[in-house]
C-alpha cells in the first residue's frame, strides 16, 4: 500500500506523474486556495503534504496530521510553516531554493526597466488613443545606465540581480548583515540601510521575511530616498509598509515602484490600484514554464526522499 500525499493546488504534470510512482496522490480539485478548515480535514491520514507558500501550515494543521512525515513547500520561502512545531513532531520541512533564482532576477529587471521607462503607462496611453505623435516631453522616464543599484538581501537572487547590472555599468551597493563582504565581488559595496536608501537610484528587495525584516521599508526609509528613486519588490510583501509606500507614491517622495508581492496578498488596497506610478504584478517571479517545472520536480523529490528514508535535496530543518 502506497503512502498518501496531498497537494494543495495543481502543479506541473511531470511532477505529479513522478509523485504517483511512490504515493497515492490526491490534489485539491478547485482552482482556488484551499481554506484552513478544508486542509485540516485533508491532512488527517496523509504521510506527506506538498503545499504552497500561501497555505498556512500552523500548529493546528500539524497536530491534526498524526502520520505526517514531510511538508514540502513549493517555494523558496517557508515562513508559512511552523517549522519549530514540525521539528518537534519529527516532520521534515523542505523548500525549493536555487531553481528559481535566475527567473526571479529576470523579473526584477523587467520591473526595473518598466518602471524607469514607464512602459505600462505608455502602453495604456497608446491603447487609449491618446498618442498624437512624437513630443519632446512625452512620457519622460529615468535612465538606468550608470546609476546606483541598491540591493536589500544579497542571497542567491540578490546576487543574480546585481550581476545583471554589469551590462548597465551600474554601481552596486547592498544591505545584508548576514553576508560576509569577502564572499562578494570587490566592486559591490556593503552599506547600512540608511546609506542605501539615501544613495540608490534603484532599490531591489530580495530579503527573506523575518521578524527583523517585516516593515523594514517604512516611512523613515521613504523619507531618506531620492525623489527619483524606484523601488522594486519581488521578495515578500510585508517587508514594505504598504501604507507608507502608498503615501510615498502619492506625495512623489519616490518616482515609482514595481511590485510582484503584497503585504496582505492577494488583497491589494484600492489606493494602490489607483496609482499610475506603480506596476502591479500577480506574484509571477518564478512564472516561467521551465522554472515552475523545476520547482515542482524538486518539491516532489523532497517528499519522495523523506518517505524513502533518504536525505531530502532541500531540507529546511
Amino acid at each position: 500500500m502506497k503512502p498518501k500525499l496531498f497537494i494543495t493546488r495543481y502543479i506541473p504534470e511531470q511532477a505529479i506523474k513522478r509523485l504517483e510512482e511512490v504515493f497515492e496522490v490526491e490534489i485539491f480539485p478547485e482552482n482556488r486556495a484551499i481554506t484552513h478548515e478544508e486542509l485540516l480535514e485533508k491532512v488527517k491520514d496523509i504521510d506527506a503534504l506538498l503545499c504552497l507558500l500561501t497555505d498556512n501550515i500552523d500548529r493546528e494543521i500539524i497536530e491534526a496530521a498524526p502520520h505526517l512525515k514531510c511538508i514540502s513547500v513549493y517555494a523558496v520561502g517557508y515562513n508559512n510553516v511552523d517549522v519549530e512545531c514540525a521539528t518537534k513532531y519529527g516532520i521534515v520541512v523542505c523548500n525549493t531554493p536555487g531553481v528559481l533564482t535566475e527567473t526571479t532576477a529576470d523579473l526584477a529587471w523587467a520591473l526595473i526597466m518598466s518602471c524607469a521607462r514607464r512602459i505600462v503607462e505608455a502602453d495604456c496611453f497608446v491603447r487609449e488613443g491618446r498618442f498624437q505623435g512624437w513630443e519632446p516631453l512625452l512620457m519622460l522616464g529615468n535612465d538606468i545606465f550608470g546609476k546606483t543599484l541598491g540591493i536589500i538581501g544579497m542571497g542567491r537572487i540578490g546576487r543574480a540581480v546585481a550581476h545583471r547590472s554589469l551590462g548597465f555599468d551600474m554601481k552596486v551597493i547592498y544591505y545584508d548583515p548576514e553576508v560576509e563582504p569577502k564572499s562578494l565581488p570587490a566592486n559591490y559595496t556593503s552599506v547600512d540601510l540608511t546609506n542605501l536608501c539615501q544613495n540608490s537610484d534603484f532599490i531591489s528587495i530580495h530579503a527573506p521575511l523575518t521578524a527583523e525584516t517585516r516593515h523594514l521599508i517604512g516611512k523613515r526609509e521613504f523619507d531618506l530616498m531620492k525623489p527619483s528613486a524606484i523601488l522594486i519588490n519581488t521578495a515578500r510583501g510585508p517587508i514594505i509598509d504598504e501604507q507608507a509606500l502608498i503615501s510615498a507614491l502619492k506625495e512623489n517622495k519616490i518616482a515609482a515602484a514595481g511590485l510582484d508581492v503584497y503585504e496582505n496578498e492577494p488583497i491589494i488596497p484600492e489606493e494602490l490600484l489607483a496609482l499610475s506610478n506603480v506596476i502591479l504584478l500577480p506574484h509571477i517571479g518564478s512564472a516561467s514554464y521551465e522554472t515552475r517545472t523545476k520547482m515542482a520536480m524538486l518539491a516532489a523529490e523532497n517528499a519522495i526522499a523523506v518517505i524513502e528514508g533518504k536525505t531530502a535535496p532541500a531540507r529546511v530543518n
